[in-house]
Formats: structure tokens, C-alpha cells, sequence
């Protein structure tokens, strides 16, 4: 993705960009493409502003830009923006936030 992200997500939704896949196994065995799985799990590029709430206010986003999160497998949307796959999904879909 280019160093200005052009993309500005509505609502409370967030964009991903998610982690590589595995390239080899726990065993040290090299995964051909066909055999990698999707990660489930990536780094938070852009954010809405929240929910818009009955009484006209925004609710406060729980995620922020710079975030690792992870989020379940078949959540969001997959699309491709300068050659590179990202997921643009809502802030329900983020099951956790990883801690360092």
C-alpha cells in the first residue's frame, strides 16, 4: 500500500491489512501456495469515525490505527488497493486486539 492511504472507511468500520501467510509449517516444511492458510490476523491502516448512535453521536472506536488484531476467518471484505490485498471489515468482526 502506498505511504498515503487513500481510503477513509465509513461508520465503524476499519481497514486491515493483513499478515503474510505462512510460509513454512511448525516442522519446518516448506507450504506450497495452494496450501497456505489465509491469516486471520493483521495490522489496523485506517479507522471510521464509530457508529453513529440513535441520540446523533459517534461511538467511541475501540481499535486504533497501528493495532494488531484478529478477526474472524470469514469476516469483511477481501479487496486489492495498489497491488496489495487488504480487508475492510466492522468493528464486531475484530475478535481481539493482540497486546505486546
Amino acid at each position: 500500500m502506498s505511504k498515503k492511504n487513500n481510503l477513509k472507511p465509513l461508520d465503524d468500520r476499519i481497514v486491515v491489512r493483513p499478515l503474510e501467510a505462512e510460509e513454512k509449517t511448525a516442522g519446518g516444511l516448506y507450504l506450497p501456495d495452494t496450501a497456505k492458510e489465509k491469516p486471520q490476523r493483521g495490522t489496523v491502516i485506517a479507522i471510521g469515525p464509530g457508529k453513529l448512535l440513535d441520540s446523533g453521536k459517534r461511538g467511541e472506536m475501540s481499535v486504533s490505527i497501528g493495532d494488531e488484531v484478529i478477526y474472524g476467518k470469514y469476516s469483511g471484505s477481501d479487496i486489492e488497493v495498489d497491488g496489495q490485498e487488504i480487508k475492510i471489515l466492522r468493528e464486531t468482526d475484530v475478535l481481539a486486539k493482540v497486546v505486546q
